[in-house]
């Protein structure tokens, strides 16, 4: 039989890491081939939708669990691995609960990542500026010395949208309480005044014009000139965004090097006067799920690559954080490490609103931000539009 794999790590290292692990698992099994099908990350938000509604889905695909992958799971396009999964998912700890639908495990993760900022060391030094932002009146500092030496502070791909809401989202994980962001994620109630406070804090980013010329046309880390080829190439001094971001810039430049021993990251600032834990941490994990036509051999693949083996193999390549027990030690670049230390301290891991949420509400959240991004929508409207897609879901 074959197992169609569509996976988003479509440049290297992650692009020839998943080919062997795909010749592995043949190896071990030759009646199963892996045909593996690498998309770029944004092509799976429009062709994920339409292959499973059709006759011939992939087997396996990439799956950021919570909201989105219930909204598959209701419309019986994703396969129940529960029992398959049952013996050995243990083995990655709390981040399997995130791909699990009313106690039933529909996939399985690789890695659980957290969002902070990247920079650009040497522009920092440029500009004066001898230690990264903790606070939020800080990191408006640093914006204002970075703009005074002439520089872009912070580089956006306001194209996307969703990079527009890391930082609406941060926000409320600064702003809010645990148990609201809970109440609200469960509820699907957004009442809570810090949900406006997130949006006035995001303003205020907004007012201070750190962006690049042009950032709501800019994608995110599509071409050289993407938000992340511009922090890349020295064009901008800040990026918020994920682990995956120094994997992203290599492969955009063409000698594949970006800022090496330059690159460094610091987590999203505190935010005084906020609800929120300042060590909460903001990000979402990666793994895969089987369709439903997929052959039960897809939950046997699925523990391959959740293995101790494959994923201390993957997290060498210090292009994300491994959630198997046992592997986190297999990270040895120094700044991957600085975010597994923060994953490690952080009281708890806000999984991203919009796939948290239900899709239509998450899009609705995604889109509500942009406008306020692009001076179309006040803090309060941002709620309103979330509030209503909430109504409707």
């Amino acid at each position: 039989m074959t197992l169609t794999w569509w996976h988003n790590a479509n440049a290297e290292p992650g692009l020839g890491f998943w080919r062997t692990v795909a010749d592995e698992y043949h190896a071990k099994n030759p009646h199963v081939a892996v045909d593996v099908v690498p998309l770029q990350n944004e092509q799976f938000r429009t062709r994920i939708p339409v292959a499973l509604q059709s006759q011939d889905p992939p087997d396996v695909f990439q799956s950021w669990g919570g909201g989105q992958l219930a909204d598959q799971v209701s419309s019986g396009r994703v396969k129940d691995i529960s029992e398959a999964t049952g013996p050995w998912i243990g083995g990655l700890g709390a981040a399997a609960r995130g791909w699990q639908v009313e106690g039933r495990q529909y996939g399985v993760p690789y890695n659980l990542g957290v969002v902070g900022f990247w920079y650009n060391k040497d522009l920092f030094t440029r500009a004066g500026i001898t230690a990264p932002p903790a606070t939020w009146k800080e990191l408006l500092g640093t914006i204002g010395r970075l703009k005074a030496a002439g520089l872009t502070p912070i580089a956006i791909g306001g194209k996307d949208r969703w990079p527009d809401a890391l930082y609406g989202g941060y926000l409320a994980v600064r702003g809010c309480s645990r148990q609201v962001l809970e109440d609200s994620v469960a509820n699907y109630r957004f009442d809570d005044p810090c949900w406006v406070q997130a949006g006035q804090k995001t303003k205020e980013l907004i007012d201070a014009q750190p962006f690049q010329k042009g950032f709501l046309a800019t994608p995110a880390q599509q071409g050289a000139t993407s938000s992340a080829g511009l922090l890349a190439d020295g064009r901008a001094a800040m990026e918020l965004q994920g682990h995956w971001n120094p994997s992203v810039m290599q492969g955009l430049m063409p000698d594949r090097k970006a800022l090496g021993g330059k690159l460094g990251w610091f987590p999203f600032p505190a935010v005084s006067g906020g609800a929120g834990d300042p060590k909460a941490a903001f990000g979402g994990g990666d793994g895969f799920a089987c369709s439903y036509r997929a052959p039960d051999v897809c939950a046997d693949f699925l523990k391959y690559i959740s293995s101790l083996d494959v994923q201390k193999r993957w997290a060498a390549l210090n292009t994300g954080l491994p959630v198997a027990e046992g592997s986190e030690s297999a990270v040895t670049d120094p700044t991957m490490k600085s975010l597994l230390d923060f994953r490690a301290g952080a009281s708890y891991v806000q999984m991203y609103f919009d796939i948290a949420l239900r899709t239509s509400v998450g899009q609705a959240l995604n889109e509500a931000v942009a406008r306020q991004f692009a001076g179309k929508a006040k803090p309060e409207q941002v709620i309103e539009a979330l509030d209503t897609a909430a109504r409707h879901r």
